[in-house]
């Protein structure tokens, strides 16, 4: 029998991971998601759990296993669940029975304040769902009227009319977030609990990605200062405006620039579009139906979301392109550059030739006076030593001179090219 791969079960337990909850109306929903500021990705997990196991002992409710992602467990009368993502973590719990009054801040203090202040990180979304049996319709509506603002209220019926949602995206004096769920008497516990699932993760996912539209603000101020300089650069790559050299030192250094930007903002600008994409199918799995002329879910998002994520993808576009024009640019330049550089290794490679022809010009003038020299001395010598034998001849010292002169310059300019030869 074939072994089974070492990872088989994990990947078939992640299929049955975080499982939604089971509700049943009337009930509440208190949800927080903590975040850490800066490098979620890559935070101190055992800070997570040690905040969770403190939670649990307020409760002595048990502890999850080591290394958990995920854990179920109690809080007094109250559900909870917690999950452990790639950035954040969340809290979610779920109580029997309804407050008198609507979204009572009270109802958020399963999560006690203390415990909030010792969190390793900070809150980036907290919501109170409430969940109510859906009687009559206009009774629901004017519910929601007094509940929420109605010029940002959105209201949608979901999952084949078995609930009406509805929230205003807005954070009340509390601090918290809230949407109401009415839902038609036979509907199951276990959809309740995954319609009250969704809301919470569109609401974290929400907020999750529009960190990305904050960078993305940051970056474009930071765009708009560099795209002058490159603009400029890029102008005057016909070598008029400035030596291309000087060019190519500032242009290396706006290329640096926009890598490091680059590299700042690429985790959380692929974060955003992940998120987005959550988001976007989480209200797509709501299937929602229009409630008498209201806006859905998808459609607020649509007028107040979709802009702001599209502005974070114009941004990233426009630090992409800005930084291929630079390369592109750096590109031109080097080979201007290099063209100069052989041009100037040209004219110095005449010049070189010119001194050498110069230098052998000259070797040669030296050598014809090395002759005249050499020849003077030497029949000045010949003179003194052929000295006896032209008296003898009766000739007189200036012929004999004369006559030894051609002799000794032929064999001086002789020994010289023989000289030469040898060192050559």
């Amino acid at each position: 029998m074939t072994d089974d791969h070492p990872l088989r079960y994990a990947l078939v337990n992640e299929l049955h991971a975080r499982p939604f909850p089971a509700l049943s109306a009337p009930s509440m929903a208190a949800y927080i998601a903590i975040k850490e500021p800066i490098a979620a990705h890559s935070r101190d997990r055992a800070a997570d759990r040690a905040h969770l196991l403190a939670l649990l002992d307020r409760y002595g409710s048990a502890h999850p296993q080591p290394e958990a992602t995920h854990f179920s467990g109690f809080l007094g009368r109250a559900d909870l669940k917690w999950e452990s993502h790639t950035e954040f973590v969340t809290y979610s719990a779920f109580t029997p029975g309804l407050s008198a009054r609507a979204f009572d801040p009270s109802e958020m203090e399963v999560f006690a304040d203390a415990w909030l202040a010792d969190a390793p990180g900070k809150r980036l979304a907290a919501v109170l769902v409430r969940v109510e049996v859906m009687e009559d319709e206009a009774a629901m509506l004017a519910k929601l009227e007094d509940w929420f603002v109605p010029e940002s209220l959105a209201v949608a019926r979901v999952v084949d009319g078995a609930a009406v949602i509805a929230g205003d995206f807005r954070i009340d004096p509390a601090g918290n977030m809230r949407f109401a769920v009415f839902v038609q008497p036979e509907t199951g516990a276990r959809r309740v609990g995954r319609i009250v699932q969704r809301l919470c993760e569109i609401e974290t996912y929400r907020a999750m990605s529009m960190l990305g539209l904050m960078r993305a603000r940051g970056l474009t101020e930071r765009l708009n200062a560099l795209d002058p300089r490159l603009s400029a650069l890029v102008s005057g790559l016909d070598g008029v405006s400035r030596p291309a050299e000087a060019a190519l030192h500032e242009l290396l250094a706006i290329s640096a620039e926009l890598e490091s930007l680059a590299v700042q903002h690429s985790f959380r600008f692929g974060a955003t579009g992940a998120y987005e994409a959550i988001v976007n199918q989480r209200i797509l799995a709501l299937r929602e139906e229009r409630v008498q002329g209201r806006q859905t879910f998808g459609e607020f998002m649509m007028r107040r979301y979709d802009p702001a994520m599209r502005t974070v993808k114009s941004a990233e576009a426009r630090l992409r392109s800005m930084a291929e024009r630079a390369q592109r640019a750096a590109e031109l330049l080097r080979t201007r550059v290099d063209v100069e550089r052989q041009a100037q290794n040209q004219m110095l490679l005449e010049s070189m030739d010119r001194r050498a022809d110069m230098a052998l010009r000259l070797q040669h003038t030296v050598e014809g006076l090395s002759v005249v020299a050499i020849s003077y001395y030497a029949v000045s010598l010949a003179a003194y030593i052929a000295d006896p034998v032209i008296e003898r001849l009766g000739v007189s010292k200036g012929v004999g001179m004369a006559a030894l002169t051609p002799l000794v310059v032929l064999a001086v300019w002789g020994a010289l090219r023989r000289i030469k030869a040898r060192m050559l």
